[in-house]
Formats: structure tokens, sequence, C-alpha cells
């Protein structure tokens, strides 16, 4: 799930696209396809037509009105999906700690050496803006560097919540 719809749509973002189980994305996925009047109600078939990046006005409308009420219903059923994300980013810390493989590592260098690769093969070749297979790849590579950095450097939201959990403590004395 690109960066995009997670920024506009957080909850239905991290559900569809993340770790918290296919049953958790199905419900997701089955909310955004009742609002969207899709026939079917799976997760692959809302992760095609989000990735299409081609939402009319009233499908981003509808789109909000699905996180409206996806948000009610993890609410409603006591689960929190920004947690489960975290939780699973940390088990695989924990894992990378006791495996101590370089896999992880290996392949954060792959992901960005091949997105600045095309990227810059874009400045000196500017006729490859033309390939549309280039641009789907530029676009996947984009966005897993994206997520292999996030995987060793946190998120923007645990950076927040960090400093709300700073913010409200007292000071050793």
């Amino acid at each position: 799930m690109n960066d995009f719809i997670k920024s506009l749509f957080p909850l239905l973002g991290t559900a569809l696209g993340g770790p918290a189980g296919t049953m958790l994305g199905g419900v997701a996925a089955s909310f955004i396809a009742d609002k969207l009047g899709l026939e079917a109600h799976t997760v692959e078939s809302v992760k095609e037509l989000l990735s299409a990046g081609k939402l009319s006005a009233d499908q981003v409308a509808a789109l909000k009105l699905a996180e409206i009420d996806f948000q009610k219903w993890t609410e409603t059923n006591k689960v929190d999906v920004l947690k489960l994300e975290v939780a699973d980013r940390g088990d695989a810390r924990d894992m990378l700690k006791i495996t101590r493989s370089n896999m992880p590592a290996t392949l954060t260098i792959i992901l960005g050496a091949g997105f600045f690769a095309v990227l810059g093969a874009m400045f000196v070749y500017p006729e490859v803006k033309e390939s549309p297979p280039l641009m789907i790849m530029l676009g996947v590579l984009g966005s897993e560097f994206s997520s292999a950095c996030k995987f060793w450097f946190g998120t923007t939201n645990s950076s927040h919540d960090k400093n709300q959990m700073l913010a409200n403590s007292t000071p050793v004395k």
C-alpha cells in the first residue's frame, strides 16, 4: 500500500497493507468495497483499485466515510491497528537481534541502490521517462525503500508518540 493512501486513510491503509493480518485487512477491504460499490470484497481487488491512482472526488469522499466507519468498528471491537503495526515491527527487530542476519541490511542497500540507479537514469537519459515499466519499477522501489528505512529508523508515528510520552513525563530527581 503506498504512503499516499496511508496518509489520507491511515487506519484503512495500515490494515490493508500492514502486518495486522489477513482478517483485519479483509475487514478493511469489506468496508472499502461497500462504500465504493465493488463487487469483490477482497484485499486484492481493493488494493488494485487504490494502486491505480485514478480515484475520483466521489471515491475519495466514500473512502473517508469508510475510514470513519472502520474507526468506529475498531473502537467497538477494541482493536488498535497502529499498536499491532508497531508490535509487528518490534518482533522483526527482535528476530534480527537473535538471528544476527545480514539480509535486512543487504535488502535495504539493494533497494536503495536500485531506486537511486533508476532515478539517476532518468536524469541521464530523459527518454527513459516514457517507459511505463521503468516508472512502475521506480514507484515500487521507492515505496519499498521507504518501508525499509522505516524498519531501521522508525516512523513519524512512533516518534510522535515518543515526544508525547516525554512531554507528559515527570523528570527524575
